[in-house]
């Protein structure tokens, strides 16, 4: 995907975000995401946003704790406190050169790196938000299939991911509304993961949204055709939770 676009999905996922957490309330319990309320949800990603943006403006790490995130007095004000978040955030990233070298946590080490993990970032913590008040909007199938892509390619860097251990046990992912098909096999040293069609111990095929929102713990697996051993697919969404 584009960098441009994925900024602009930055700005319209932190603008949904916030209309559903205007709707929801401050201390609305996240079902989604275990001991949160919906304040907690927003300072969360308006804080990664700023120190998102820090990183991009240094090229080197930032210390979380040294950045002025100004939170607003009034629980009430930090919708609008996340959409200026964001959108300042697009605005600098969208100027710099996304080739240039850039500290980051993953397997990309360019400024191009932290448009992306945003989208992925704001567009999940959307649909958590929503979740809060009603029928959450699906993510972008395009979106999503490049999350699962984007969260494969940096499962060896993930500080609570890089962990997952099994003894061959394997997953075949199939997106039915884009292209795109993983085959995720669990070693003694890790996950090994192909963009392949392969047979796997189980197969589970649905929207991209879906298969994203499920592997993250979002979703149980009834919106998929689940084919093989479940016991094998509750592990891998097990491991995959965070």
């Amino acid at each position: 995907m584009q960098q441009l676009d994925l900024l602009a999905i930055v700005v319209s996922e932190a603008d949904a975000l916030a209309t559903a957490a205007r709707a929801a309330g401050p201390d609305a319990p996240v079902d989604t995401c275990p001991e949160w309320n919906v304040a907690k949800l927003v300072k969360h990603t308006g804080t990664t946003h700023r120190w998102a943006r820090a990183v991009v403006a240094s090229g080197g790490p930032v210390a979380p704790g040294s950045i002025d995130l100004d939170f607003p007095v009034d629980p009430s004000e930090l919708p609008g406190w996340l959409v200026a978040g964001a959108a300042v955030f697009a605005a600098e990233a969208g100027v710099a050169d996304q080739e240039a070298p850039c500290w980051s946590w993953g397997a990309d080490q360019h400024v191009r790196f932290w448009p992306r993990r945003m989208a992925h970032e704001t567009a999940v913590h959307r649909w958590d938000a929503q979740a809060v008040v009603g029928a959450p909007e699906p993510l972008d199938g395009a979106l999503a299939v490049d999350g699962l892509d984007e969260l494969f390619e940096n499962l060896a860097f993930h500080p609570t991911l890089s962990g997952i251990r099994g003894s061959g046990e394997s997953l075949h992912l199939h997106a039915t509304d884009r292209e795109g098909e993983w085959l995720l096999r669990r070693t003694d040293t890790g996950v090994e993961v192909s963009r392949e069609h392969g047979k796997g111990d189980v197969a589970a095929r649905g929207a991209a949204s879906d298969l994203l929102l499920f592997l993250l713990g979002r979703a149980d697996a009834g919106a998929l055709e689940v084919f093989g051993n479940g016991t094998v697919l509750g592990e891998f969404r097990d491991s995959f939770r965070f």
